[in-house]
């Protein structure tokens, strides 16, 4: 749709003269991507969206001029958020049906949570792309709908990651379902409205 002449790349630049340090061809036809840096600081994600077609999660490393490029086998998880160790990740599911964790570095699933689990029903919600690590023992998973007067709304809930069962909802205080940004320590940032950061910390 862009006319581009070549495939999706995914280039690593020195930061400090913006030469080419590595860089990789990619089977996707992105519209969007989220890059999120692993705590061990060797290895970056990269989510790739392509619209309807879904979205495709990448892992890479650079190494001696070369970039190692891992894709993981689907096209229909969004990723969401990486645990602040390092040894779990966050999707959900492009249709925005369930959520699930996944080990790292395999990305096998530890548990998976539909809609219905947090109480609410699969033809009437939705889980939103956004959430994350509140820190390492909790996730927050962010549902959304519609009244039966067309009136949007949206919930965040905590979940125990060990156990993989839903807690009580969280108040993030946020004015959309993308205004939250769990940071893993504990706290997470929210915008004012005038777009600058709030950072709140879980009592």
């Amino acid at each position: 749709m862009a006319g581009r002449d070549r495939p999706d790349q995914w280039v690593a630049l020195n930061a400090g003269t913006g030469a080419v340090i590595a860089q990789a061809d990619l089977d996707t036809v992105g519209h969007g991507g989220q890059q999120l840096l692993h705590q061990a600081g060797g290895q970056v994600f990269l989510d790739v969206g392509e619209g309807q077609d879904g979205s495709v999660i990448y892992r890479a490393s650079v190494a001696e001029g070369r970039m190692d490029l891992i894709r993981y086998p689907w096209n229909d998880r969004c990723l969401i958020d990486l645990a602040p160790d390092g040894r779990q990740f966050m999707t959900v599911d492009h249709e925005q049906a369930d959520v699930a964790i996944h080990t790292y570095p395999d990305g096998e699933v530890t548990f998976s949570l539909s809609v219905d689990a947090f109480g609410h029903d699969p033809d009437e919600t939705y889980v939103e792309w956004s959430g994350g690590y509140l820190n390492q023992d909790t996730v927050i998973v962010t549902l959304a709908g519609e009244t039966e007067d067309e009136q949007e709304w949206f919930r965040h809930y905590r979940v125990d990651v060990s156990s993989g069962q839903v807690q009580a909802e969280f108040d993030a205080h946020a004015e959309n379902p993308y205004d939250i940004q769990p940071l893993g320590d504990g706290s997470w940032l929210t915008a004012d409205q005038s777009g600058h950061p709030i950072r709140w910390t879980d009592a």
